[in-house]
């Protein structure tokens, strides 16, 4: 069956069943928003959920790797881990999209290449040979066969592109981030990371739309945690043109991916107040707020960090973090040739799910 273009015809998207889902959606997502404008540092939350997108979206491709190596990636540019490093890479990629929407307002085809583009790290682009078909990895059948021709595929594309940037359509922004997920999966425009690709054009496209401000909200952990009802709602839609389960679907994973991400701002609010008082109480010589923020914005710090968030030398960079680790707030690892200081407070605050 051809892939139709948006937007679809004689397709219902204001059941009964999504309105409700609509309110609820849209009511959690907006107490997200609010929620998240009263944290002083919003970088610090923002670092905190990519990195954690990062490693549920690659999960979802088989890319599995573990914390320590994803911060152990960033701190150290000699440390290899292939699956962290690539986690690493997708975070990167969802700051690489996130600052272009920013700068330009829009979201093109070149927007989603380059994402792509910072993700594998090869400047293959949009698929050129035919013969692109998505099996059923157990029984090798076929499934579904996207469209062939680099033509074909960048006609989808800026009929994509034209849907997205329309704002004056009169559908729902929540809606129409279904539909566009389901469209882009469907073109499977690359000859890999479609779905991480996928996953990061839906943020970017909340942000564009104002739902959200900042890169804070995923829905990686939930569908990693539903793939099979994810699998078969798509193939659902693709089958039979019912729209409204899948729409259903990701409704409520904004929902309760909108209520984790607000449990995660409150637990790392708390930790970092816990952490704030015990600093001042054990070392109110060299306490100061930019110092206490340094330690919660990369998780793993080092010396280099602190002479450049504090503006001191190299030696009261060291100092302090020996002092901090003297008292039990950080801990130190040698990572190749240098030596890291792990806030493992917030790790853990991370790592909980």
């Amino acid at each position: 069956m051809e892939l139709e273009m948006l937007p679809y015809k004689n397709i219902e998207l204001k059941t009964k069943k999504v309105l409700e889902q609509l309110t609820v959606s849209s009511r959690v997502l907006a107490e997200l928003k609010g929620y998240s404008n009263t944290i002083p540092n919003m970088h610090i939350l923002i670092n905190a959920v990519t990195i954690k997108e990062a490693k549920d979206s690659s999960a979802i491709e088989n890319i599995v790797t573990t914390h320590d190596d994803i911060y152990k990636v960033l701190t150290e540019s000699g440390y290899k881990e292939e699956n962290a490093k690539e986690v690493v890479d997708y975070r990167n990629a969802i700051w690489t999209g996130y600052e272009q929407i920013k700068k330009e307002g829009y979201i093109n085809t070149n927007t989603i290449i380059k994402i792509q583009r910072t993700i594998e790290h090869n400047n293959a682009g949009i698929r050129k040979l035919p013969g692109t078909e998505l099996k059923n990895s157990l029984t090798g059948e076929t499934i579904y066969t996207p469209p062939q021709t680099e033509e074909e595929i960048r006609k989808y594309l800026k009929n994509l592109e034209d849907f997205i940037n329309d704002s004056e359509d009169a559908i729902d922004p929540l809606i129409k981030v279904c539909l566009i997920h389901y469209q882009f999966e469907s073109i499977h425009p690359f000859y890999d990371a479609n779905g991480r690709t996928g996953r990061i054009l839906n943020i970017l496209y909340l942000v564009l739309n104002k739902l959200i401000d900042s890169p804070i909200l995923y829905l990686s952990k939930y569908i990693n945690q539903t793939r099979q009802e994810y699998y078969t709602l798509f193939n659902k839609v693709r089958k039979n043109d019912c729209f409204e389960d899948w729409i259903l679907y990701i409704l409520k994973g904004v929902e309760i991916t909108s209520k984790e991400t607000i449990e995660l701002i409150e637990r790392m609010q708390n930790e970092m107040k816990k952490y704030k008082d015990e600093f001042r109480l054990k070392l109110p010589k060299i306490y100061s707020k930019e110092l206490l923020e340094s330690l919660f914005y990369e998780v793993y710090t080092k010396i280099s960090y602190i002479e450049k968030a504090c503006s001191v030398t190299r030696i009261t960079a060291t100092s302090y973090l020996n002092q901090l680790e003297k008292i039990g707030l950080l801990e130190s690892e040698k990572v190749g040739r240098e030596k890291i200081y792990k806030n493992m407070r917030l790790i853990k605050v991370l790592s909980d799910d």
